[in-house]
């Protein structure tokens, strides 16, 4: 209370300066007021200009419309409070990983007239990483196992992994938490222990408690010692958080704003030109849009972006590229054990013929390692783009060859994965076509242990994790297809 009467007594200070009156709806006013250091603050006023709320950045809204109270500080959540403090540094940065993402989640909380505490939830489940996979395949932010993602229609193909999406994924937890937080009588403790354990599961262990006369409350039940802890961390970030004054605790800044805008791009999109554009790294791109897990979006008639809300203004201007469709038409396949041209036809949705059209090949026979252009659909579109060798010869070097065939030389080592400076042999071939050819992004590699399951088998993992078997057994220096329960194996995921 003492927090908020000096938050109200600035407010009246700044209206009395003056200030100018923007319409939000009927019923209230948003009103902007300019300081001297030039920063922005919004006050919310009914119609009859009586001061409602003020909230100068995301944490003192939540803290606002949070019904938060310090009654359930046990030892256990002394003891990941105390973690956390060891650290003040590192914990402001740990908080910080949510800015891009944290309004939009407030929102929908908000949208589904749920607590907003619960959008503490990712920092436990992933510490709000839309990449982040763990040892029992649970992804992204939210860690939907992949049952759970279909039944709230989180999409998988070889072009997208909608939970890694940080808002699709977002949007399918908040459905999924409102069931949860209705089937448990809008109890917070038990929904957050239903979220980890599985409903089904906790059910039973409150049918038990109540055959025995027993109390039916989360501290009351026999539960996992995961499921156990996950609420005192839980707590844990909210003591922390909600009374950040207390503690000495210094919170990012994040704002009650949005941070990121939602585009539309006609047709397919490749990432890295997208944020050449933009003038972003890659990286950041990726994040915002962890669901595209390729090089580029989907071949389709249109592409979802989301980018940083201050890039929006590039497609407003008329020099905008992508007002257009801009197709992606091609992708370099490296042939690996298994691969014909029938899987690679099916796989990246065009034909056999035209795959042997494009490669100049004379049989249905691939030899392993060998590169093949393949072109990304079958529409019309896809107008075939000349590909073509350089056999590097005496005196050749990367500028005289591209200057030879108009192209940068920079653009010519990337498309052929070597270094601007590289020595060229006699004889070498070199890629020279279209430019975005070759531009493939690789995954980074991520490593993660992986303990067997009983029935586990290398295909059943493979699957899990969407990795080949080969890559599997490379990294394990396997000589045999055999696992034993309990087994801890390397797996090297994908996550850019």
């Amino acid at each position: 209370m003492e927090r908020q009467f000096l938050n109200i007594v600035i407010l009246l200070s700044f209206i009395i300066s003056g200030c100018q009156q923007i319409p939000e709806n009927n019923s209230n006013t948003i009103i902007q007021i300019e300081n001297n250091d030039q920063d922005i603050k919004q006050i919310y006023l009914d119609k009859e200009d009586k001061l409602l709320s003020y909230y100068s950045d995301i944490w003192d809204y939540i803290l606002m419309k949070s019904s938060y109270s310090s009654d359930n500080l046990d030892e256990q959540t002394l003891f990941y409070m105390n973690r956390h403090l060891q650290d003040l540094d590192n914990f402001k940065e740990y908080l910080n990983d949510s800015y891009y993402f944290l309004f939009f989640v407030v929102e929908e909380l908000e949208k589904a007239d749920m607590p907003l505490e619960f959008a503490f939830l990712p920092y436990i489940e992933s510490n709000y990483d839309p990449f982040s996979i763990s040892p029992s395949g649970a992804v992204g932010m939210w860690q939907f196992m992949p049952r759970t993602g279909r039944y709230y229609e989180l999409e998988k193909s070889w072009w997208n992994e909608d939970r890694h999406d940080p808002f699709k994924s977002t949007e399918a937890a908040i459905q999924y938490l409102k069931y949860l937080y209705e089937r448990f009588d809008n109890d917070i403790y038990l929904t957050l222990a239903a979220y980890n354990a599985g409903p089904s599961f906790l059910d039973r262990q409150i049918k038990k408690n109540q055959r025995r006369g027993l109390d039916t409350d989360f501290w009351s039940l026999d539960l996992p010692t995961q499921t156990r802890d996950y609420v005192p961390k839980f707590i844990a970030l909210n003591e922390l958080i909600l009374n950040s004054n207390n503690y000495e605790i210094e919170l990012p800044l994040i704002p009650y704003e949005p941070v990121v805008a939602k585009i539309e791009i006609p047709g397919q999109v490749e990432v890295l030109t997208l944020s050449e554009f933009l003038n972003i790294k890659p990286e950041l791109l990726y994040k915002l849009n962890a669901g595209y897990t390729k090089w580029a979006s989907a071949p389709s008639d249109k592409s979802i972006f989301y980018v940083p809300i201050e890039k929006y203004d590039y497609f407003q201007t008329s020099d905008n590229p992508f007002i257009k469709t801009n197709q992606v038409n091609w992708i370099s396949h490296l042939v690996q054990r298994g691969d014909n041209l029938w899987s690679l036809a099916s796989k990246y949705d065009t034909e056999v013929r035209i795959i042997k059209e494009i490669n100049f090949l004379n049989s249905d026979l691939l030899s392993i390692n060998t590169t093949l252009l393949i072109p990304l659909s079958k529409t019309e579109s896809n107008n075939f783009i000349p590909y073509e060798l350089h056999i590097v010869s005496e005196g050749d070097t990367l500028w005289s060859i591209a200057y030879k065939y108009n192209l940068e030389v920079k653009d010519l080592a990337r498309m052929n994965s070597i270094r601007v400076d590289s020595y060229l042999q006699l004889g070498q071939q070199l890629s020279i076509g279209n430019k975005n050819i070759h531009r493939n992004i690789e995954s980074k590699k991520r490593t993660i242990l992986y303990s067997v399951k009983q029935g586990d088998n290398l295909y059943k993992i493979s699957e899990l994790f969407d990795v080949s078997i080969k890559s599997i057994k490379d990294i394990n220096k396997f000589k045999e297809d055999t696992l034993r329960p309990g087994q801890i194996i390397k797996i090297a995921i994908r996550a850019f």
